[in-house]
């Protein structure tokens, strides 16, 4: 999603939390978000690994310009920037709101200091609290403050797929964590064996509904057809993919779309991101460094035509995001979601038994689904700058479902539509199979 999440996007209203407890959630996200940068130097946050990635500092720096330019020039009275210059330094792509330091050359930004950063948001993080000191904000500030944490927690997911990119580049494949989570050091086994779920397809809703958060491109619910349809009880593992690797499915191009094809043999691929072999085995980089490749867990950095090639080596497909979303939608996000507990790694699947309920639908990877991102019937793009970055990048882009292993908790829900450019591979992405039913 272009600076891969920040695709910034009106919400559904969110209304009764109260003063005290936005704030309190305020607080939180904005302290989660410089946790997440606590362990780096600053030399690691100014990096710049490619241009897709940003530098940590600059996630810092860019959702600190949220508030400033979003809330506190509304409705903060006399508001004064902390610095004019970051009005055009840290502006992402809001073309309403006025010209962008080029996104290829942020890493290029040495200046400000990384501690004049972490010093504008103490200053910002201070005056959004004094107006939501209010006995209660006016719905629009709350609704506008909701958005910043949304849009806050999406950046807290590309600090962790950015910092992984960036230390992936470094020989020794240094880790992030000092220490290893135990969860992420138990080995996983043999995966278990994929179970196939039918779903009767028919006239099916789906979008978001209820009065919780959601961006617009969520909306509005509506009707889908569905014909009869299958989906896998887990995620692809690594030892599945493996097999496709070893079968030579790099090499044959029948299994890939032209374009896949094509990309695969410019960029001379032969395995997902963040694998090397390693004498007769083979071992995956992780935020803990370099590991041995665990069979049980999800394979992880698959691009669109990666996830598409192995579905059809498999003698299967993607699911489209209806299916998805109505296979899901009585699932609960919190039962398969882990990354409150700082493990920013893909867990194995649970044993299961024939007949449970798919298993891992969300927080761990991201499931590719074969579905063009596009709007819903009726989509209206929300007025001013904040309804930009939705209906102008519906086009070259697929949605993943699901929410992924780095996603944080709360962020996901069965509705949530996710999009990539068909290349992108530095994300926690993965997939599950789909067949037709009947």
């Amino acid at each position: 999603m272009h600076d891969a999440l920040d695709n910034v996007r009106a919400p559904v209203a969110r209304q009764g939390d109260g003063a005290a407890a936005l704030a309190r959630r305020f607080s939180e996200v904005r302290a989660a978000t410089a946790a997440l940068a606590a362990p780096l130097s600053a030399e690691d946050c100014a990096a710049q690994s490619m241009p897709e990635a940003s530098p940590v500092k600059w996630h810092l720096a860019h959702t600190t310009w949220f508030f400033e330019t979003f809330v506190l020039e509304r409705w903060e009275r006399g508001s004064v920037p902390f610095d004019p210059a970051f009005r055009v330094l840290f502006n992402s792509y809001y073309q309403r709101v006025g010209p962008q330091h080029p996104r290829p050359r942020r890493g290029l930004l040495t200046r400000p200091a990384l501690a004049t950063v972490l010093a504008w948001r103490e200053a910002v993080d201070a005056r959004v609290r004094h107006l939501l000191q209010q006995a209660e904000p006016p719905p629009a500030l709350a609704s506008m403050v909701e958005l910043g944490l949304q849009h806050e927690q999406q950046h807290q997911e590309l600090i962790a797929t950015d910092v992984k990119h960036l230390l992936s580049c470094h020989p020794a494949w240094p880790p992030y964590h000092p220490q290893p989570p135990p969860a992420l050091g138990r080995p996983s086994g043999p995966p278990q064996p994929l179970v196939w779920h039918e779903f009767p397809g028919g006239l099916v809703e789906i979008g978001h509904q209820g009065t919780g958060f959601a961006f617009d491109n969520e909306g509005p619910r509506h009707p889908v057809w569905l014909q009869p349809y299958a989906l896998a009880d887990r995620p692809v593992s690594n030892a599945d993919y493996l097999a496709f690797v070893e079968d030579g499915g790099y090499r044959e191009p029948a299994h890939w779309l032209a374009e896949g094809w094509d990309w695969v043999c410019s960029q001379g691929l032969g395995h997902p991101l963040y694998w090397r072999q390693r004498g007769q085995g083979w071992e995956e980089f992780t935020l803990a460094g370099a590991r041995p490749l665990e069979p049980a867990q999800p394979v992880v950095h698959l691009s669109y035509y990666e996830a598409d090639a192995y579905a059809r080596w498999a003698g299967a497909r993607l699911p489209t995001e209806a299916e998805w979303e109505a296979a899901a939608g009585s699932a609960r996000p919190e039962e398969g979601h882990w990354a409150g507990a700082g493990v920013l790694h893909p867990r194995a699947a649970p044993p299961g038994e024939r007949g449970d309920p798919l298993r891992q639908l969300f927080g761990d990877v991201w499931e590719w689904t074969q579905s063009s991102y596009a709007p819903y019937p009726g989509f209206v793009p929300a007025p001013g700058a904040v309804g930009e970055y939705n209906g102008k990048f519906m086009v070259n882009q697929y949605v993943l479902r699901g929410g992924s292993c780095a996603t944080p908790a709360g962020h996901v829900r069965a509705s949530y539509r996710n999009f990539f450019p068909a290349t992108a591979r530095w994300q926690f992405s993965g997939l599950r199979l789909a067949r037709d039913g009947g």
